[in-house]
């Protein structure tokens, strides 16, 4: 299952060429993830509150065609694979349903300390409503 939220590019987005700045991908992929789980009722504060934070460990971007200034963007997110301290999440962001930028992060689950802890059970419950579905394609 999938999880789409729009967002319409600003003019601080894009570089020189008028195109979105390569980088900004990524806070586009972070805005997807976050609104994903706010959805499932579990929004990013919630996370802090129980002395969970999620950082990045991993990111990867593959480009296919540019965003523009004002186009409207659609952030299609995904739980791609949870284990015991890890949650991988895919995005993709279309336009008029064309594959732009496809990406994934994989978060660790880590407390105050910074030490790796289990995804508490409220989390993994949460992101189990977004998970790729057996069979369901991604990218």
């Amino acid at each position: 299952m999938f999880y789409d939220c729009d967002y319409r590019v600003c003019y601080g987005d894009t570089d020189q060429m008028g195109v979105v700045y390569y980088a900004n991908y990524f806070v586009f992929f972070e805005r997807g993830r976050t609104e994903m789980l706010r959805q499932v009722g579990f929004p990013y504060s919630r996370l802090e509150e129980i002395g969970v934070f999620l950082p990045v460990i991993e990111a990867k971007c593959r480009y296919f065609a540019p965003a523009r200034y004002d186009d409207l963007l659609t952030l299609r997110s995904t739980v791609l694979e949870l284990d015991r301290v890890r949650l991988r999440i895919g995005t993709l962001v279309l336009r008029e349903g064309k594959t732009l930028v496809s990406g994934e992060v994989t978060l660790a689950s880590v407390n105050a300390e910074r030490r790796p802890v289990r995804v508490a059970k409220e989390l993994e419950e949460a992101c189990r409503h977004y998970m790729l579905a057996p069979g369901e394609e991604w990218k």
